[in-house]
């Protein structure tokens, strides 16, 4: 297995300027969606988080997949 810590590096990378896009354009937003989201159960929490696992797993997947047939 061929592990490329660039592209690990990379992509936790993105993931924090996407993740900072919402408190810095829209702080009020961002409050009353962390307001909001800290009233949900805990399964719904898990629930939404194993689905959005699955998703970026089979997306991962697909563009690495695809990526190897050029």
């Amino acid at each position: 297995m061929d592990i490329r810590w660039h592209d690990f590096a990379a992509a936790a990378a993105l993931y924090l300027v996407f993740e900072g896009l919402l408190p810095f354009l829209n702080p009020a937003a961002a409050k009353r969606a962390f307001a909001t989201l800290a009233e949900v159960p805990p399964r719904v929490l898990r629930t939404v988080g194993l689905v959005s696992m699955l998703s970026g797993c089979a997306l991962l997947y697909l563009i690495r997949g695809a990526a190897a047939n050029f």
